[in-house]
């Protein structure tokens, strides 16, 4: 059995930052995989813990920055990975959902597995549509939200529990090949160990350009396009006062008083 899992890079931001050129500026920037598909990274890897013959493959859309990201998902348990990026890609002026779908459909269509797992959403852009607009792309049986899953892999039946609205949970079985949107709290991403480091810079990592998955770069057209990044002005003011404790708070009952909340 194949499982494929796809992964995402995503921008930490500091507390203080600027915006610069229509994004926020890259020093104040750091990485780390998304949390979401480490959810789903560890729910492949405890499958493949618990059956024989289980191969888990990682498939990400991201510069060679993202390396270090997929090699932590390596570092995990996954197998192998495959990274899809070229100059085109680089070059696009914004990967909407549905470029990134059809980027991750060219890879299950050469991967072929038998089980595509994805986050719920990523924590940059909180579209949480790439999941379900793959499935409806290679044709897949899909279920999302999930925050449990038994997996039978002779039948190939995962029987799942899907979070909805309104902390209803729904059961369902859904037949692979499928693609399932792990929520957060289906377990406990594990931590990579120093010996689950070491061997991950082994493991293969494959660039894939665009011509190496059959696409040419019409698919990354997006009738969107990010216009501008701007912080939202602030609906009321705060207060900071400094000094010792004392000092502090008798500048804050005096506040209080100033306010009517207290009397003198």
């Amino acid at each position: 059995m194949k499982i494929l899992v796809t992964v995402k890079e995503v921008a930490e931001v500091e507390d203080e930052f600027e915006i610069s050129g229509g994004d926020i500026a890259e020093q104040y920037l750091e990485y780390d995989l998304n949390e979401w598909d480490d959810y789903a990274v560890e729910e492949a890897v405890q499958i493949s813990e618990e059956h024989d013959d289980v191969e888990v493959v990682t498939a990400t859309i991201g510069p060679e920055r993202a390396e270090e990201t997929v090699r932590m998902a390596l570092a995990k348990g996954a197998d192998r990975a495959v990274r899809v990026w070229d100059d085109d890609v680089e070059s696009a002026s914004y990967l909407d959902v549905e470029a990134k779908a059809e980027l991750l459909a060219a890879v299950v269509e050469e991967e072929d597995p038998d089980l595509v797992l994805t986050g719920v959403q990523a924590s940059d852009e909180s579209n949480g549509a790439t999941g379900v607009t793959l499935a409806e792309k290679i044709g897949f049986e899909w279920a999302a939200v999930v925050n449990q899953l038994d997996l039978d892999i002779e039948s190939g039946v995962a029987t799942v529990h899907r979070e909805l609205e309104g902390g209803v949970e729904e059961l369902t079985e859904v037949e692979s090949p499928a693609v399932l949107t792990i929520q957060s709290g289906i377990n406990e991403p594990r931590y990579a160990s120093l010996r689950g480091i070491r061997q991950a810079q082994s493991k293969p990592l494959d660039l894939k350009s665009l011509e190496d998955v059959g696409l040419d770069a019409d698919v990354l057209e997006s009738p969107l396009a990010q216009t501008d990044m701007y912080e939202p002005e602030s609906e009321g003011d705060a207060t900071v006062w400094s000094g010792d404790p004392e000092e502090e708070a008798d500048q804050l009952a005096e506040f209080l008083r100033d306010k009517g909340v207290v009397e003198g």
